[in-house]
């Protein structure tokens, strides 16, 4: 298991960040050391930056002190772009394939302790974690921002074990999707546009041809909704007893809560 443990951080945008990244390259939880804000998690751009992992969220832990964030973990990295003192900083990249043995066995916690966006970790902060690591950059520019640094170690320790492969493409449409199509093309040129039954016979057979076997993506789909919204169609899934796929319903209810209108 891996612990992201972020201390004194500022940033809600950072953090939010984060917290997607660690459902990214999980499992792993994100631990919040003495936020700068308190209200950091209820930050309208953290909320914003963490869409979509929403029961993440809710496991966020708070602590007021390292030490009580390093108390569960068996082990601790810290990243620090300074040296401190006499303490060796090893490059990340010669010890992540060890640590990555360490992060995927069940008995063990890994801390991956990050320090604030601007001070980075303090002299005290780096004393309580038992390795030092940096992330080799250019020597033109040597810092990261925190979430960039974050992403880089968790991608790093990530080994892929239950990651769900999503190869990169069209997102072709689905049954429900295809019917629910058909019947709004129906509904506005055979029942709205057409001038006689006759014509209205041959446009229904006409949506049934070719809808029912073109090969239709997602976006075909959109753009076809579109223009039939224009044309007066207020026809929903829920009209024929289909029900929105889970991403594009918080995809609407997310717009219709900011005032858009999620078919616009």
């Amino acid at each position: 298991m891996k612990r992201v443990v972020l201390c004194r951080p500022e940033g809600p945008r950072n953090v939010g960040m984060i917290l997607r990244i660690a459902r990214n390259f999980g499992p792993c939880e994100l631990a919040l050391v003495a936020p700068e804000r308190a209200s950091i998690l209820v930050h309208p751009e953290f909320e914003q930056m963490s869409h979509g992992a929403d029961e993440a969220r809710a496991a966020v832990l708070c602590f007021d002190t390292l030490q009580e964030a390093l108390a569960e973990c068996t082990s601790s990295v810290g990243f620090s772009a300074r040296v401190r003192g006499t303490r060796v900083r090893d490059d990340w990249r010669d010890m992540r394939g060890e640590l990555t043995c360490i992060a995927d066995e069940g008995g063990e916690r890994l801390a991956l302790v990050f320090g604030n966006e601007v001070t980075g970790l303090t002299a005290d902060e780096a004393a309580l974690c038992q390795r030092l690591a940096h992330v080799r950059t250019a020597k033109e520019h040597t810092s990261l921002n925190l979430a960039v640094s974050t992403a880089v170690v968790l991608a790093d320790l990530f080994t892929g074990r239950a990651v769900h492969d999503h190869e990169p493409g069209a997102k072709m449409l689905n049954g429900d999707g295809r019917e629910f199509l058909k019947a709004r093309l129906k509904e506005v040129f055979a029942g709205r546009i057409a001038r006689t039954p006759a014509a209205a016979k041959d446009i229904t057979a006409a949506i049934d041809r070719v809808f029912s076997r073109a090969p239709l993506e997602n976006r075909d789909a959109r753009a076809w909704h579109l223009m039939l919204k224009a044309l007066g169609s207020d026809m929903e899934p829920g009209d024929l007893g289909l029900r929105p796929s889970t991403k594009a319903a918080r995809r609407k209810d997310a717009l219709r809560k900011h005032g858009v209108d999620p078919e616009a």
